[in-house]
Formats: structure tokens, sequence, C-alpha cells
């Protein structure tokens, strides 16, 4: 069997959900949270390895609430996101409060990943057609050998990744012949008002998007050579970074900046699937009945372990 790793960005602060670790609300009816569902859909899609990329202050929770029940069924190891995991001669700025986004986020797993695999976020559901295309895609066409980055992304349709609650950020892509991505930018303040979507780039100036736009949610399938290329450029981020108390590293920034420079090229899978997560305490509620409408209709079995 080919070897292949799910990766879990789960080191967010959840500032928008009050301060708490929404990661690890219970949303299923045994307690389960939205990562045991993706979990339960790599798994099954033929992933068998998992990463949790968490805080070290959340460790013993993490490890109690999910972590020691998914090393029963998986190869689990645990890697850390900390503000001061930084490149020797870099230092972190005085007032810097956060770490330094995805792209550090994912660096953190190098040294535990060597086989291709995909990142997601915690807090997002994403589905069992996005697992099953990404898993396919990597152990029969990507190739790990390239020159060029070899990259698949989940390709969601915008209008099956909105929030009833508020509006959500996404990377809204730009495709090119037989789906390959173009470009891929950060999209801000994405809210469904009445009979239209409205949006906002990162200077708060209001953008077109199409319900039917390709949308990246952070699914990515990544060859492991791609860590290399994130540590390479994570020193050229901090010295274009300096005075910048909130910059990221983004992980959709580098893609992008890679297909630019045709150092990437990246195979957007589509998926029908509709989103949900939390992003807002109110959207709880709505992932709780979604999760039971999915156990109604045959998909997820009431326990899922």
């Amino acid at each position: 069997m080919e070897s292949t790793t799910l990766v879990i960005m789960a080191a967010g602060l959840g500032s928008r959900f009050g301060g708490g670790i929404k990661q690890l609300e219970p949303v299923g009816p045994n307690g389960e949270i939205i990562m045991d569902y993706s979990i339960h859909d790599a798994r099954e899609a033929g992933f068998n390895k998992v990463v949790f990329i968490i805080r070290r202050d959340l460790e013993q929770d993490f490890k109690r609430i999910i972590g020691s029940r998914i090393e029963g069924i998986m190869d689990v190891s645990y890697a850390y996101q900390e503000i001061d995991a930084l490149p020797a001669g870099y230092t972190v700025p005085e007032g810097r409060k956060k770490p330094w986004g995805t792209g550090q986020a994912v660096l953190s797993v190098k040294g535990l990943v060597n086989e291709p695999f995909v990142v997601i976020n915690a807090d997002d559901y994403y589905g069992k057609e996005a697992f099953r295309n990404i898993h396919d895609y990597m152990v029969r066409e990507m190739d790990t050998e390239k020159d060029v980055y070899d990259i698949c992304m989940a390709g969601f349709i915008l209008s099956n990744t909105l929030s009833e609650n508020g509006a959500v950020t996404r990377g809204v892509c730009q495709l090119g012949e037989n789906n390959i991505l173009h470009s891929v930018t950060e999209t801000f303040d994405i809210e469904k008002k009445g009979e239209g979507i409205f949006a906002s780039d990162e200077k708060g100036n209001p953008v077109l998007v199409s319900p039917d736009q390709h949308v990246s949610m952070n699914m990515w399938g990544l060859p492991p050579a791609f860590l290399e290329e994130l540590e390479r450029g994570f020193p050229r981020f901090l010295d274009n970074a300096k005075g910048d108390l909130k910059a990221e590293y983004l992980l959709p920034r580098v893609i992008d900046t890679l297909i630019q420079e045709e150092k990437a090229r990246v195979k957007v899978l589509e998926t029908q699937d509709k989103w949900f997560g939390v992003t807002y305490q109110e959207d709880k509620a709505a992932v709780v009945a979604a999760i039971r409408r999915l156990i109604e209709q045959g998909v997820y079995q009431e326990k899922l372990f």
C-alpha cells in the first residue's frame, strides 16, 4: 500500500469563536468533533498516517479528547507550531502575539512526513469526495520527482462554502485548461446578502465573486519536497515582513507565487460536497444538525469509530 499522510492544522487560537478551543467542540451524537469525521473520511480514502499540528499548551487536552482515540486506528504524530520556531538568526519582534500562519504550520511537520500528504484545517468539514479525489491523484498521478512541484487541490464551489452567521475568507481560484490552477487569491468578507455574494480584497476594496467559482479551503495535496520549499522561503518572508506584526506566511500565497514563477503545477479536483465548519459560535448548531442529517442519510454510522 502506498503511504500517504493526513496533516491537520489545529494550532489556531479560535479567536472568532469567543476564545474557546473551537477545534475540540463536540458536534456528533457521541461527542465526535469535526476532526473525527475528517480522519474517518481520510482513512476510508486510503490515508494511513495522521500528523496533528498543535500548540504545546493544548497538548494534554488535545491528546485526551482526540489523539489517544485515533492512536488506536492510525499511526499518529504531533508537530508544534510556536511563535519562536524561527530560522537561525531570527527573533520574534516585540509585540508579535501569534505564530506565523499556515506556511509555518505546515513547515513544522518537516522531519515527520516523507511521503505525499494532504493538508486540512481542523475546524472544516470537507466531505468524502475531496479526500478520495486527492488520495487517488497522489497514488496514481502525482510525480514526486519533477523539478516543477506536482500539487493538487480540492476545488470547492464558493456557494457551498458560506456561513449563515457571518463573512468568511476563501482562496478564490482562477482555472485554466484541464482544471489547472492559474492563480489563487485570498479574498475576504465573503458573505451572501439578499441575492448577491459580496467580498473584498485585503485592503477592504470590493471585489466581484461568482457563486459557482472554485475556491480553496486550504485542502492541498503536496509532495514531500514541498517542505524544503517552505523552509527556503520562510527567511525571505521574514525579511520582507519586518515591521508588520501581523504578517503571515500563508500556504496559498506560497503556492500562488510558485505557480507564477512556473515552479508548481496545481491540478484542481472539483468536489460538489458542501462545506461546513465552526467559524462562529453560532455555527455550532448548524454543524450538529448537518452531521445528524448525514447520519440519517447513511453517510456515517451513529458511532463513527
